[in-house]
């Protein structure tokens, strides 16, 4: 499968050209502002917890998720990703933050191949599903007890935000469970209530003024 074309920005994030979207903008204090805390994280988190994810990217939200949990006990992540970035551009990435176990994410990306590429790091057992995830999501066994949607903004890439793949999220999520996601598009939110989830627009990070967390009811 090919790589994502990518340019740079100075600071060193990677644009995607396909969708002119960055990977990110706030870096950590963002992923961990918007996929941790809209989460409930970490204080939710306990063995066998399932993080599922729509949108891989450089690998930053599986490494903020590792830095919040120590155990007792072994974390599952899944995530969909249908254009996955080579070794050397997740380096690249990476490089900018202060990530002990990036080189073990690298190392283990650049040695993985086919739909299935697994990840061991301390304390979790990811696994990073390639393809499209409105098509390999239906198919998928688990039942996520966090959703991080993670996609490149909807305005740019649609298909990640529609209201099929939202009924899979749903359909894929664990009483109580919960999703977070930067965007406060209205049609993501009512997408996701009208599969289930109790919704709520909340502050977003930095100027970002809002953002968008749900709960799927007990």
């Amino acid at each position: 499968m090919d790589h994502p074309r990518l340019t740079w920005t100075e600071d060193g994030t990677p644009v995607a050209t396909a969708f002119d979207d960055p990977y990110f903008t706030g870096g950590l204090d963002e992923t961990r502002h918007v996929f941790l805390a809209g989460n409930g994280l970490p204080e939710r988190l306990r063995d066998g917890f399932q993080v599922a994810e729509l949108g891989f990217g450089t690998g930053l939200n599986l490494m903020a998720l590792a830095q919040v949990w120590s155990g007792p006990g072994t974390l599952r992540f899944t995530s969909f990703e249908a254009f996955p970035m080579a070794a050397t551009d997740m380096d690249r990435a990476l490089a900018r933050f202060d990530l002990p176990l990036a080189g073990q994410l690298v190392a283990q990306w650049d040695a993985a191949s086919g739909p299935v590429r697994r990840i061991a790091l301390p304390g979790i057992e990811a696994e990073i599903l390639i393809g499209d995830a409105r098509q390999i999501l239906p198919d998928w066994r688990g039942a996520a007890d966090a959703w991080f949607l993670d996609g490149f903004a909807p305005a740019r890439n649609p298909e990640l935000w529609g209201e099929g793949l939202m009924a899979e999220v749903g359909r894929h999520t664990a009483p109580g469970g919960t999703v977070a996601t930067y965007t406060a598009a209205g049609h993501v939110r009512r997408a996701l209530q009208s599969v289930g989830f109790e919704v709520a627009r909340v502050p977003g990070f930095g100027r970002k003024k809002h953002m968008t967390t749900a709960r799927m009811p007990q």
